[in-house]
């Protein structure tokens, strides 16, 4: 640290012990790991001397996330995010997220896998900040934010499907049958991906499907080989983009056991054997995570094959006592596989908490979808819960607005536990009256 630098320093840390509220002292450590990081970056602390709101928002955000002050510390030019308090407070919209991330890769140099990631990671930073910031401001409800999170993760999606296409293609060519600008490729989110409910701390559920109609070899690149075996080098591909680690992480964690057969499938397979998996084999538990489905990235003719498979299977009527029995066995056996504490309340795992409710939404999809087909259209619980309250004879009106108020004041709460960096766990005195009422309708539900 230079001369500038140590005078810096020896003004602002009274500033900021001064300015900090009482609730938000204990915290202070926080703000001493971030000013550690830019010691020799005087620059970011005369901003921090200079611009009393900018100090006091850092103060605000930091004291109230965990999450916030380890992303400052570990990427300072964060800090520059503080300067415009009305943006933080208005973020862009979700929908914006595609054309502002294609801008930002434009001053890429091209095929520099490097600098594509570390670009992807800056920009997922930036985002990931701007939300936390208004979830904390109470500038976004907890639908909103899941929205966010949710579309930022389908735009990185897309972008990196992109890129790892022209570099299995400048190697292998294009699969033959293709027309141009078409892939014969897609990628289904599951999960809460898929249900448009990410967390800040969300790993994304997919699963990679190709186009088998196209028959033949790759044409037009190094080396030619079997047009399967492309799409699944392409997959090879996204995977390892997505999961490099370097100094600053990985983009997200991919999970992929929910394609056809878990781990001993393929890691990318045809729409047309996905659909007999689906239609002849699939357990019941992979006929529920179906619900939760949706296609995010990929061919527009297959994502609308994709949809009408999902929509036929998840509305073929079955025998209502075996669904019932399978769902109550599948839960039961998810239940007694999660490690519980009777002084806390684990808001996803145990008895009442979110699994519950998503497993009655997927329970009363699949048993009634058949004679309600539009119960099928949706993949979140909030809009699933809706329809059936649109449909008006499956569950109350009282009892669907309830257990949406269930699930959304779980989530937010899991939301700002993440935020502080705590885990998903609250007091067993916590939240008494909403599980009593998931419990009640589960044993209504599964007891006969």
């Amino acid at each position: 640290m230079g001369e500038r630098g140590r005078q810096v320093i020896q003004k602002l840390l009274p500033q900021i012990v001064a300015e900090m509220p009482e609730p938000a002292r204990p915290f202070f450590v926080r703000i001493l790991h971030i000013l550690q990081s830019i010691l020799t970056r005087t620059p970011y602390l005369e901003l921090l001397l200079e611009n009393p709101p900018v100090r006091q928002q850092l103060i605000e955000l930091c004291s109230r996330s965990q999450m916030i002050a380890e992303q400052v510390a570990k990427h300072p030019i964060l800090l520059d995010e503080l300067l415009n308090r009305t943006a933080l407070l208005n973020p862009i919209a979700y929908r914006e997220y595609p054309q502002l991330l294609r801008e930002y890769l434009l001053r890429l140099p091209p095929q520099d896998e490097e600098v594509f990631i570390d670009a992807l990671r800056q920009f997922k930073q930036s985002m990931l900040f701007q939300i936390a910031a208004a979830d904390i401001l109470g500038a976004l409800p907890v639908m909103k934010v899941s929205d966010h999170l949710t579309y930022l993760a389908q735009c990185l999606m897309q972008e990196v499907v992109n890129f790892a296409w022209q570099q299995v293609t400048q190697r292998f060519g294009i699969p033959q049958g293709l027309a141009e600008n078409q892939k014969g490729f897609l990628v289904v989110a599951y999960g809460k991906l898929g249900g448009i409910e990410l967390g800040y701390k969300s790993d994304l559920d997919v699963v990679f499907l190709f186009d088998n109609q196209y028959q033949g070899e790759t044409q037009g690149g190094r080396r030619s080989i079997d047009n399967a075996l492309f799409y699944a080098k392409l997959t090879q591909k996204i995977i390892s983009l997505f999961t490099l680690r370097t100094t600053s992480g990985q983009l997200y964690d991919l999970d992929i056991r929910l394609r056809p057969e878990g781990d001993a499938g393929l890691i990318c397979c045809s729409l047309q054997s996905f659909a007999r998996y689906q239609q002849h084999e699939a357990w019941t538990w992979e006929t529920q995570a179906l619900v939760r489905s949706r296609a995010i990235c990929g061919d527009t003719d297959l994502q609308r094959r994709f949809e009408e498979l999902r929509h036929n299977i998840l509305i073929t009527p079955r025998d209502q006592q075996t669904l019932r029995n399978e769902v109550r066995e599948m839960r039961e056996k998810m239940w007694q596989q999660s490690p519980h504490q009777t002084d806390l309340f684990h808001l996803k795992t145990d008895r009442g908490g979110i699994t519950d409710i998503e497993f009655i939404a997927q329970y009363l999809v699949l048993a009634s979808a058949p004679h309600y087909p539009q119960l099928a259209k949706w993949s979140d619980n909030v809009r699933i819960f809706e329809s059936l309250m649109q449909v008006g004879n499956i569950l109350s009106e009282e009892n669907c607005r309830y257990l949406t108020h269930c699930y959304t004041t779980l989530r937010n709460r899991i939301h700002h536990q993440n935020l502080m960096g705590l885990p998903a766990s609250v007091d067993a005195n916590e939240y008494v009256a909403e599980r009593d009422f998931i419990q009640d309708l589960w044993q209504k539900l599964f007891s006969t």
